[in-house]
This record gives structure tokens, sequence and C-alpha cells, in this order.
């Protein structure tokens, strides 16, 4: 198997996973608020449902770029709701249709990323991107919406090692962070160790960096797509620079996120 089909087999299981939670829940469930505020379970499902719509084009589009320009186009109307508004929209339909269409949703867009030539990158909302770290993106970005859902519903998500894919994308965006908060990103280098589900150690950066941030890289994960609050992670950061990464860390795009409350810890 390729990279690319190894990272397509793990952003279908945990579609499956999340697809598999919430297929027998009743109008009530689809209904339930979820931390993203104004968004239900069913906005959850249906803003994963229009981004793997959007990558799709964006995987066609070295073939037909006509659809791609139309919804780049259609975003500049709105720059800042277009993403909820398509979300809200599509929350409406009705659960079994929904579901039928993310299921086609899916499928169309591991389809088209192997159809894309070597060598070329997919245009996107930031810079263009290798159909691998497409697949990346949408791995985060359904593993943490999947978060949401479990969250809304009271169900503990199971944790996998799959979240590796995450904690990359949240290493490699660190420059990111600080830029989208408009601060310079610190000149020392960061070691990064966390510790796996299954119990090893994934590790990136230097072995002799100066500083360090160290813990759970399930903790980690939920930080970089701010599922949790850093207080309420067991995370460690060793230096100022891996210090102020950890107050800033985001690794999906757009402007800086709201994050989410601290928790009384017992």
């Amino acid at each position: 198997m390729t990279l690319l089909d190894d990272l397509l087999a793990d952003l279908a299981a945990e579609g499956d996973r999340l697809r598999a939670l919430v297929a027998g829940l009743d109008a009530a469930g689809w209904a339930t608020a979820t931390p993203a505020p104004g968004w239900s379970v069913a906005a959850q499902v249906a803003h994963l449902l229009w981004t793997d719509e959007a990558a799709t084009l964006a995987a066609r589009a070295h073939d037909d770029q006509g659809p791609w320009d139309a919804l780049v186009l259609a975003a500049v109307e709105d720059p800042t709701g277009f993403v909820d508004a398509a979300a809200l929209e599509l929350a409406a339909l009705p659960p079994e249709e929904l579901l039928a269409r993310w299921d086609g949703a899916r499928a169309g867009l591991a389809a088209a990323l192997r159809a894309v030539p070597d060598g070329v990158r997919m245009p996107w909302f930031g810079p263009p991107m290798a159909p691998a770290s497409m697949v990346t993106a949408r791995f985060m970005e359904t593993w943490a919406h999947a978060l949401d859902v479990h969250d809304a519903l009271g169900v503990a998500p199971e944790v996998t090692d799959r979240i590796r894919h995450v904690a990359h994308l949240g290493v490699r965006t660190r420059g990111f962070a600080f830029a989208a908060h408009g601060v310079d990103v610190p000149d020392a280098d960061v070691r990064v160790e966390l510790v796996a589900p299954s119990g090893g150690t994934w590790t990136w950066g230097p072995d002799d960096a100066p500083e360090r941030v160290t813990g759970p890289a399930h903790d980690f994960c939920r930080l970089v797509t701010q599922r949790v609050h850093r207080a309420d992670t067991d995370l460690v950061a060793v230096g100022p620079g891996a210090d102020a990464w950890l107050d800033v860390a985001q690794c999906f795009a757009g402007p800086p996120g709201a994050g989410r409350d601290a928790v009384t810890r017992a």
C-alpha cells in the first residue's frame, strides 16, 4: 500500500466510527447541541459533508477548474460566514439523506484524491496541498468534530494511534499558530515527545533542542484542535518558546479559534 492508501484507510475508519455513532439517533439526538456554539450534532456531520465535497472539487480541479472556482467565488461573498451557513443549510436535511450524501462524499473524495496526477498540488482556501496533506487535514477535522459529537452525546470516544496524524499536523503548524495570533515564531527549536495511546513514544524535532513539549499524545491532539484548555491537559512545556506555543496551538486553518474554557480538575 502507498502512503496515500494508508492515510485514506485511517480517514475511512475515523469517518465510519462517527457514522456508527450517529446513525441510530432520533430527531432529538440529531438536534443535540455540541460544544461549538450554534452547532447541533447534525451541523457537525453536515460540516464534514460540505468540506469533503469541497475537497473533492479541489482534487478534480486539475481536470475541471470551473466548479472549484465557483465555490471560491461564493466563499468570497461571505468569507467569515460561508462555511457555517453551508453547514447549517445541510443540517436541515433529513438524517437519512444527510448520511447518504456524506457516504457519497467520502467515497467520492477518496476516488478523486487517488486520481490526482503525481506532482500535482490541489488548490485550497490556504496554500495548495498535495493529496496526502489533504487527507491528513480531513482526518484531523473528522476526528476533531467527532470529539464534539461524542461530547454532546456523553459517549467516551475510542482513542487510537490513528491520532498520530493529528499530532504530526499539530507539530507542523507551530509557525502558523504563532502567525495566526500575530506573534513572531520563537527562534529556539522545540523537541516534542508524546506518549501514544498504545504506550509508545512519538517524537519530532532535534534530540538536542533547547526546549521541549512532553505529555500524552491525546492531550496534545485535543489542544492543537482546540478541544481542550491547556490547563486541563498533562502537557509539560520546557522553555519560553515551547510554553508560548501551548498557549496559541492551532492546527486548523483560519483565524485564531476561541478554544475551550478550563474545567476544574479534581
